[in-house]
Formats: structure tokens, sequence, C-alpha cells
């Protein structure tokens, strides 16, 4: 019975009973009024320890200038905290006995409990019905149970570069996370997994298998790497699912279950131990795997990719070459020295350079409207997305992508504004086609010129194809390209990509 308290006492917060497969309705739990307003109490109490804990130097400065930070003062400061700690323990004590009065979480607590003794796939079924704080679920795959690739890196202010980390911002969009999480559970019966990476974060994770459809879609997994403030409960982890594909979506470090800070090597970490999971647990073929990314999810995919070559295809949306021009942006002009090199050194963003390590087939798609990763406002030529584009074929088609190359796809990226129609209301984009007449580009023709350089010099990239080529040829060659690696979708940086607008990459 003590034993049982004491899950009462220090258990996990309950948040919703999912619906049941018998058809059952899902429902929030409600506590009762003891828990209800001593988890209050607790909540606040945690708030305005997070404020100091922010503030914190602020704090410690102001003390100091006051005359604050002397011993006779200290002590009886520290007598108070003990006090309140005190107090903040009574207060959990009543919590529990308001938990211990409630069959509805004396049931589930049990449950947990059985489940992190004996993680049987029965029990851990039983335990899925419940959504509670995720620190408390068990382990369900472990990095070391195959092998692990590392990416050394280090941050600076990753408060600001994953604003999704905050606690109180958490705090403040939970109810839409465990809208979006029940969702994900009740509708398409996802699967929720706690995976543990090599430097001991817990990845929280959901999976959905739509294998069992019998369709080409859905015999394929595409993992989703959120941005910067996305949680898989409501990122873009919804435009495959509505499209079809089975889905494998994951919390950076910090966010929501996931534990840790989201720095370059724990992100690096969790990906690796997601794609292990997807390989060796979820038991997909690395072949009939696609990497899916929105926005900063940009940098682990392309290290995805990079690091585990055989991965069938790379989806970027809205993502950009290098983080140094975007930090440049939102910080003074007098400050660009000291910006560049703790980037450089701390926080090398560069997915360019990793996309351009993977061989695979991979499709940009540009926002003509995004105000995030422009350096200029509503300037769609300083999109870094071109810069990623233009990184990505003067790699792979250096002879194509010579001076006048470059030059004819630039027009091409900028014949992508929004113009207006002839009614206001209404607006398009053009593009490419007025280019496509112009340089008089034979799509045939340009297939044909590629097929047969493959099948004489073999599939991998650095292509020399367009060395012995007329300059027209290799423009016609170059927006071909261009056509094929980038699409358009005219919204904003932040704007849910529709499932009809998510595509494959081309493939020669």
């Amino acid at each position: 019975m003590m034993a049982a308290f004491l899950r009462c006492i220090w258990g996990p917060r309950l948040r919703r009973i999912h619906r049941g497969t018998d058809g059952s309705p899902g429902f929030y739990y409600q506590p009762r009024i003891l828990e209800k307003h001593s988890d209050s109490i607790l909540g606040w109490a945690y708030i305005l320890w997070s404020v100091s804990y922010y503030t914190s130097p602020l704090l410690l400065l102001y003390c100091y200038r006051k005359g604050y930070i002397v011993l006779s003062k200290i002590v009886p400061a520290a007598s108070y905290a003990s006090l309140l700690l005190l107090v903040l323990t009574g207060v959990a004590c009543l919590r529990g006995v308001g938990r211990w009065s409630n069959s509805e979480y004396v049931h589930f607590v049990t449950i947990l409990e059985e489940t992190k003794r004996n993680n049987t796939a029965e029990n851990k079924k039983r335990l899925a019905a419940y959504s509670f704080d995720f620190t408390h679920w068990p382990e369900d795959f472990i990095w070391n149970e195959v092998s692990s690739h590392y990416l050394m890196a280090n941050s600076f202010g990753r408060r600001m570069l994953y604003p999704g980390s905050v606690s109180l911002l958490q705090k403040a969009i939970m109810p839409m996370l465990l809208q979006g999480q029940a969702r994900l559970m009740e509708e398409y019966q996802g699967k929720r997994a706690k995976l543990i990476a090599c430097d001991g974060n817990q990845i929280d994770t959901v999976f959905v298998d739509r294998r069992s459809a019998d369709s080409e879609r859905g015999a394929k997994l595409v993992i989703c790497c959120e941005g910067n403030a996305g949680f898989y409960e409501v990122g873009c982890v919804s435009t495959p699912l509505e499209a079809g594909y089975s889905v494998l979506g994951w919390n950076h470090p910090g966010f929501a279950g996931s534990t840790g800070v989201p720095f370059p090597q724990n992100e690096a970490n969790s990906m690796d131990v997601v794609v292990q999971y997807a390989i060796h647990q979820l038991n997909f073929r690395i072949e009939d795997i696609i990497i899916y990314a929105w926005s900063i999810g940009g940098f682990t995919a392309t290290w995805a990719t990079m690091t585990y070559p055989e991965i069938s295809a790379l989806v970027l949306d809205a993502s950009f070459d290098d983080l140094v021009p975007l930090a440049l942006k939102v910080m003074p002009e007098s400050c660009k020295g000291l910006v560049t090199r703790t980037v450089r050194d701390y926080l090398n963003l560069n997915n360019a350079e990793q996309l351009c390590k993977y061989q695979g087939p991979v499709l940009l798609i540009r926002r003509t409207k995004d105000e995030i990763i422009t350096t200029v406002p509503e300037d769609i030529m300083s999109n870094r997305g071109n810069d990623l584009l233009l990184r990505f074929l003067q790699f792979r088609y250096p002879k194509v992508m010579a001076e006048e190359g470059v030059r004819v796809v630039r027009e091409w990226l900028g014949a992508s504004n929004p113009l207006q129609e002839t009614r206001p209301t209404r607006r398009t984009q053009i593009q490419g086609a007025a280019l496509y007449s112009r340089y008089e580009v034979d799509d045939d023709w340009c297939t044909s010129v590629l097929q047969s350089y493959k099948s004489e010099h073999g599939g991998q990239f650095p292509w020399t194809v367009g060395d012995d080529m007329t300059t027209d040829g290799r423009r016609q060659l170059a927006i071909f390209l261009a056509q094929k690696h980038m699409k358009n979708f005219d919204a904003t940086h932040c704007t849910p990509l529709p499932s009809y607008e998510f595509a494959l990459p081309w493939s020669l």
C-alpha cells in the first residue's frame, strides 16, 4: 500500500485516456479537487523556478550591486529556501493523496509500473492507451543495440535557434500538442516509442504504419525532421501522412517528451537512433526510407543522407544552405565578425556541404513568399534555398553549371516571382515556362543526354557531362536540371505543406 502511495506522489502527470479499440471514446483526464489544486501550485512553482533560472545572471548582478550577496543575508535566504522546499514537498504529498483516491489514476500508474517491470508487447499496448509525461515512458530502443555515428559540433544561443526547446513555450502550447497527439494515436493508430540515443537523451517518437494498406506508398517510410519550433504532434508529419505514406516522426532533444538540448551533436545522435530504429525495430529496408525535412530540419535530414547514402530520397522544404547569412540578418552589422566566427566554430549548420555528399534523388521546395530564410524582405532572389540549389547543381554537374549555366539558373529562379493577373484577387507563379521557350529546352533531348552519359560513365557524382557541349546545350541542361530538382510553393515559411504538394524527387 505504501509503495502504491509513493507511486501516486512521484508518478507522472496523466493527461488523456485515448479512444479504445472497442469504440470507447477518448477523454482528457479530470483530476479531483485536491490533485488539481496541488498540481497547480507545483506548476506555478516550476514556472517561477524556470523564470528565475533563465534570468539568474541578471538577478545575481542586481543582488551584487545592491550588496545582498553577503553571508549575513545568504543564511536567512537559505533558510527560507529550505522552508519553501519543505512546503512544496508537502504539496506533492497532498497531490499523491488526491491521485490515490482516483481509481483512474491508480489503474494507470499500476499499468505503468507493470510495464516497467515487464516490458511486453501486451503491457506496452495497455500503456499506449494513456498520454502522460514522457520521461516516465519505458525504453523501447537503445542506440547501442546497433552501430552509431557521430558529428562533432557545439552550439551557442540554442534557445534563440530552437525556441521549441524552451519549457515555458511548451507549457503554453501543451493543449495543442495534446490534441495533435490524440489525433495521431486515435485516428491513425500511431505507436509512440522512447529511443535512447548514444548521448543518453530520450527521443520521443511516433510511428504510423501503412504497410497493411497494401499500397505502394504505404510500403515507404517517410522520416520527418521538424523545424526549430516544430513538434511531431503538430508539425510536418501530417503532410506525408495524409499522402498515404508510413510515417516516423520525432521530437528534437528538449522538445516535448524528448530530453536534452538541441545541440548539433545531440541532433545528429537523435537522427542516428531514429534511422536505426526504423531499420532494426520497424523492419524497413533502408532503400524504402525517405527523409523529409522542413526549415532547420534540413540539418538532420542532410546529415542522415550523408551518413546513410542508401536512403532512397530526400525532400527539403523551406530549407537553407548555410546558417551564417541568416544569423547575420538578425544581428547588428558591428557584430558581423564575431557572429561569423561563432557560427563557424560552434554552430556550423552547413546543409549544402552535407547535401553534396549524398548521391540519391533530391527535391527542394521553395516558398515564394518565404519571410524567414530570405535575407532581404520580399526579395525571392535572397531566398537561401536558391543558394542551396546552386551549390547542389554545381557539385553534381560542374561543366553544365559553369558561368553561363549559373546565370540562366539564376534567371529561372528570378522568373518565379508571383505576378498580378488581370483580376487583382488572383495570383500566379511563372515557373520558368517563358525561359523554356526562349532557350528552346527539349526535355527528351536533355533526358537522353543524361541517360547516355550515365550508361557510359556510371552514376557517381560529380559528372563531366556538358564538357564538349555547345553553350546552348549547357543552357538547356542547366534549366532542365533546375526545374527537376526544385519546385515552388506559393506560400510563406510557416504555411503547412498540403499533401498534394508532397512529391518524391525526380530520378533519371
